[in-house]
């Protein structure tokens, strides 16, 4: 049982750190995709924050990649510059 539980905890761990390093390419994307927005749209953070009704803390957050959104505020934003969720997390283009 113990070669079992090891195998087990390895592979637990491995899920765990593709996880987190699926995680930081979304944040980072996304923050990327909210940066190009704003110039394209010739936005603010203030404007964005407002629109949405988040603080402007939140939205910095997320540009500078310290925070994830939550999925109902990638809809907003989403929403806000016309675009679809897919391409703020990365996933079209």
């Amino acid at each position: 049982f113990a070669l079992v539980n090891y195998i087990l905890a390895k592979a637990n761990c491995q899920a765990i750190f593709l996880t987190l390093v699926y995680n930081k390419i979304m944040i980072n994307k996304f923050a990327e995709r909210i940066k190009e927005q704003l110039i394209l749209k010739g936005k603010n953070q203030a404007e964005l924050s407002r629109a949405i009704k988040v603080s402007g803390a939140t939205v910095s957050e997320w540009i500078n990649g310290k925070k994830q959104p939550t999925a109902d505020n990638i809809i907003l934003v989403a929403d806000y510059f016309d675009v679809s969720a897919d391409y703020l997390l990365g996933r079209t283009e």
